[in-house]
């Protein structure tokens, strides 16, 4: 099987609607994109499969919804104003800009070709500032939050005072952030504006290391359990010189991209620091009573923390082939997993005509109250069903003439192209058993 390119990924995305340029008819903006029809049920059911295995299946972590905006002296406390930088060159010939640490100062300016060209390195702060309120001042200068996670520390207490969770147990949340990236790249995998899934789970200090282990490989068990290739994915610890300043320990789960091995989700042991600062910061009591022993402590974090958009690049990567058919014929396939294809069912009638579009169109009605659906009649059967692999749909359904004779309709299945005749009664069922035990092949 040959990898696909990014070329063939960003192609299949305008082509399909599941990724467009934002703001394509002024010429586009660098590093913002839009999604689709396709692209936008995507997300979405990546995002509420994480939220249903992080929130409904563990029994000991509950959600949150913070707000982007927030006072600035969380960012004070967290350490991002002060250490949420990058550090940055420009060329003096062409002004063009980047990374102190992603280029060879000694070198020639990859942009115009100038030697000795570049500035001293100077540190960039990646957090967007705005202003809240009707002046203009310093007073009212707020951030664009660079990540969720704050979020869920500074509503610790809260959490704790309203949910009635005892430690160990987690708080997830699904939310924008935003950091002014100097360079954007690799289509939606590094942008300025994307979406974070993370969860922060509380632990007595001294438990971190075994909380850590577990959920490390509960993370990766995830995308298996998504359907992705186990040999697209891995782990990588970090050195002592990459870590974060919060982290004790941190592993990446890393994907093999199209253009290679990169970072898709983060593990890290935070230990008592964000709390701990908070409390410093804001002089408010963010310690925990265990109710059982009536020891306090402030609590240590594992954090969990991946990007949605990142993940569906991953999962467009993953799902994507090029099939060679016998006869000479080919197809394109996204084989995703049917619980987050954004179409699940598609519905065709053989023909327009004889009451067919009639039934398909009463059968589409019916699935549509439990299934995103969709419905075609143009164009030959096979071409619909192409059409329908190059989305991901893993079942069509086809009314025929039999199916007025005996209520019974061929159901297909995308990734073998098996076709079956089921009774329409039955549809819903083995639907929802294929989706409950489905595997994908390697």
């Amino acid at each position: 099987m040959s990898e696909v390119t990014m070329e063939q990924l960003v192609s299949l995305c305008k082509r399909r609607g599941f990724v467009y340029q934002s703001s394509e008819i002024y010429g586009g903006l660098s590093g913002a994109w839009d999604y689709g029809p396709m692209g936008v049920e995507l997300k979405n059911r990546i995002r509420d499969y994480w939220w249903k295995e992080m929130t409904q299946i563990q029994e000991h972590i509950v959600g949150l919804d913070a707000a982007i905006m927030m006072h600035p002296k969380v960012w004070e406390a967290s350490g991002h104003v002060e250490n949420f930088t990058d550090p940055l060159v420009d060329c003096r010939q062409c002004k063009s800009r980047f990374r102190a640490d992603q280029i060879d100062l000694e070198a020639a300016c990859p942009v115009c070709g100038t030697k000795g060209s570049f500035t001293e390195p100077r540190d960039f702060n990646l957090m967007f500032s705005t202003h809240l309120g009707s002046v203009k001042d310093s007073g009212s200068v707020v951030y664009l939050r660079p990540e969720t996670a704050q979020g869920i520390f500074v509503n610790f207490k809260n959490v704790l005072q309203t949910s009635r969770v005892k430690i160990p147990f987690g708080i997830a949340q699904v939310g924008k952030a935003f950091r002014n990236e100097v360079t954007t790249k690799s289509f939606i995998f590094r942008t300025c504006e994307f979406e974070q899934l993370e969860m922060q789970f509380f632990v007595k200090p001294g438990e971190d290391e075994r909380w850590f282990e577990y959920w490390k490989q509960a993370r990766i068990d995830y995308y298996r359990k998504l359907g992705i290739r186990s040999d697209r994915l891995k782990f990588k610890e970090h050195g002592s010189d990459e870590l974060a300043h919060y982290a004790k320990a941190a592993f990446d789960i890393e994907y093999h991209f199209p253009m290679g091995w990169q970072e898709l989700e983060g593990i890290h042991s935070r230990t008592d620091f964000d709390l701990g600062r908070h409390q410093e910061y804001s002089g408010k009591d963010l310690t925990y009573l265990d109710p059982e022993t009536r020891e306090r402590y402030v609590p240590y974090v594992v954090e969990t923390s991946a990007g949605l958009t990142r993940t569906v690049l991953m999962v467009l990567s993953d799902a994507y082939e090029e099939e060679q058919l016998e006869g000479g014929d080919s197809r394109t396939v996204m084989r995703f997993h049917p619980a987050v294809a954004p179409i699940t069912v598609g519905i065709f009638p053989l023909v327009k005509k004889d009451g067919l579009a009639d039934l398909a169109k009463t059968i589409e009605r019916r699935l549509r109250e439990k299934y995103q659906v969709f419905y075609d009649q143009s164009g030959a059967i096979g071409r619909r069903y192409r059409r329908m692999d190059e989305v991901g749909t893993p079942f069509g359904i086809t009314v025929d003439y039999q199916t007025k004779e005996d209520d019974t309709v061929t159901l297909r299945f995308r990734d073998s192209m098996e076709q079956r005749r089921v009774s329409i009664h039955q549809l819903e069922e083995i639907i929802d058993g294929e989706i409950r035990s489905y595997r994908r092949e390697s």
